[in-house]
């Protein structure tokens, strides 16, 4: 459902995303990293953070499940994007940061505890995550996609499940889309 959106409206998804202003958002994640660190964009849409990662010095890979997502992204920051899940993810101590901006809320709450231990495994101990998701509750379908919506509470719920992981800081933003008005809850998370 959520994938089939992506791939029949991915060049209209891109165009309203790639050229938003996530500097203020980058800050708080790279001030954690090394010059010349590795980065996982984790469900990259667009590609507009990958390439701006990129462009500080920074290495990085990036996926995305949509097919049409990734060649876009591609395209975008001519990185070799790669076409897979969360589920798919199995890399072992790679990462020094992951990026998951707007990318884990479309996991379902049940998988969502699973895929954050997949992930976490990823990155290397002293690592840094970042996540994002729409400020609420529950699962909603909206439009073809489905979201899983957290509210702070839930997301320091979900990291006490994590061994490994600690919670450096929780805040609230607005999307920074012109014309929304959404609240996200952001978190910048790491692994002891």
């Amino acid at each position: 459902m959520t994938l089939k959106y992506y791939q029949d409206n991915a060049q209209t998804f891109f165009d309203g995303t790639v050229n938003v202003d996530m500097s203020s958002l980058y800050e708080t994640f790279t001030k954690h990293l090394a010059p010349g660190a590795r980065v996982l964009d984790a469900g990259c849409g667009s590609g507009r953070d990958a390439k701006a990662f990129l462009e500080m010095g920074y290495q990085v890979e990036a996926f995305d499940a949509s097919s049409a997502m990734v060649e876009l992204a591609r395209e975008h920051t001519g990185l070799p994007v790669q076409v897979m899940t969360f589920a798919d993810v199995d890399w072992k101590e790679e990462f020094d940061g992951i990026w998951c901006c707007a990318s884990l809320l479309h996991v379902p709450s049940l998988e969502l505890l699973g895929v954050m231990r997949k992930l976490v495994d990823a990155l290397k101990p002293g690592g840094v995550w970042y996540v994002s998701f729409k400020y609420g509750a529950g699962e909603r379908e909206v439009d073809g996609r489905r979201f899983t919506d957290v509210n702070e509470v839930e997301l320091r719920a979900l990291v006490v499940h994590v061994a490994e992981l600690k919670v450096d800081k929780v805040w609230m933003t607005r999307d920074k889309r012109p014309m929304r008005n959404e609240v996200w809850v952001n978190a910048v998370l790491m692994r002891g």
